[in-house]
């Protein structure tokens, strides 16, 4: 049975080309909609058009098949990689966490207060150190130990969990294993990744360390999409912080932690609130 809705987010991308976002909104005025909110990006460079729309109905609830079904038609004359559901059904998430928790804690409070509009499903963890935190919170804590011989296993783990909590994406909240390419291509744009540095600088291991060994002045996070090529995903949000040459590697390592916690959980909401679309080794990102 399809589900009713009365408010819908439609993204999309395509082409540029004239009449998009006519035939955009004379469809959906003919559907019974009123648009609230939209947002548009052209990208010159590639002459490819994005849009996030956020609809309401006013003839009451719709059933959300046969408004895709009557999109259809819109999105395959631009040849559109489209997007449409329904903006009052929070998205799933699983998260993934090692023995740092900082980012972990941020997400949970602010599912908690309501903030941050996610269902946390689960929580899995190649450690249990989080193990008193997630209980705290009311969240199932799945250990879930990793070893080179044991890593397609414990992976497989993980998408069982993502699978039967019908979870639409993956968080690596300090989450300190790399995944496989396997797991990668099969959660290609929905796994986020923090990485503690300002990428593309400072890739790999320590990168506080790394970044005091330079002598930067201002360090940073980066939240991406996980791809295979390590800290190479399309990168959602960022943020940075000065520091001085007075500052030690630990110093920086503490900064850099609340800039991780923020930055993620900006990444996570604005990924669930459907305001993230790819574009190429890029994101256009609609944070209003």
């Amino acid at each position: 049975m399809s589900a009713m809705v009365e408010e819908l987010i439609l993204k999309f991308s395509c082409a540029d080309k004239p009449g998009i976002v006519a035939s955009v909104a004379s469809l959906f005025s003919l559907q019974g909609f009123n648009i609230r909110e939209s947002s548009q990006f052209e990208d010159a460079s590639t002459q490819r058009f994005f849009m996030r729309t956020v609809l309401e109905s006013v003839e009451g609830p719709k059933s959300l098949d046969d408004v895709k079904s009557a999109f259809q038609s819109v999105a395959d004359r631009y040849q559109m990689e489209w997007s449409l559901c329904n903006a009052k059904e929070k998205a799933k998430v699983v998260i993934a966490v090692s023995q740092w928790g900082h980012c972990l804690d941020n997400l949970l409070n602010g599912w908690k207060r309501g903030y941050l509009p996610v269902d946390i499903t689960a929580v899995v963890s190649n450690h249990e150190a989080m193990r008193p935190l997630c209980e705290w919170y009311g969240v199932p804590y799945h250990y879930l130990p990793v070893t080179p011989a044991t890593k397609a296993d414990q992976e497989a783990q993980i998408l069982s969990i993502i699978d039967e909590t019908q979870s639409d994406f993956l968080v690596l909240a300090r989450y300190m294993q790399i995944l496989s390419n396997d797991l990668c291509g099969k959660l290609e744009g929905r796994a986020i990744n923090i990485h503690h540095s300002f990428l593309p600088g400072f890739k790999g291991a320590k990168p506080y360390h790394q970044a005091y060994d330079r002598g930067v002045k201002l360090i940073g996070a980066t939240a991406h999409y996980v791809t295979a090529e390590l800290d190479e995903g399309p990168i959602i949000e960022q943020s940075v912080e000065r520091v001085s040459h007075a500052n030690t590697p630990e110093e920086l390592v503490e900064i850099g932690r609340d800039i991780e916690a923020v930055v993620l959980q900006r990444a996570v909401r604005w990924h669930a609130e459907s305001r993230v679309l790819l574009n190429g080794h890029k994101t256009v990102v609609f944070n209003r």
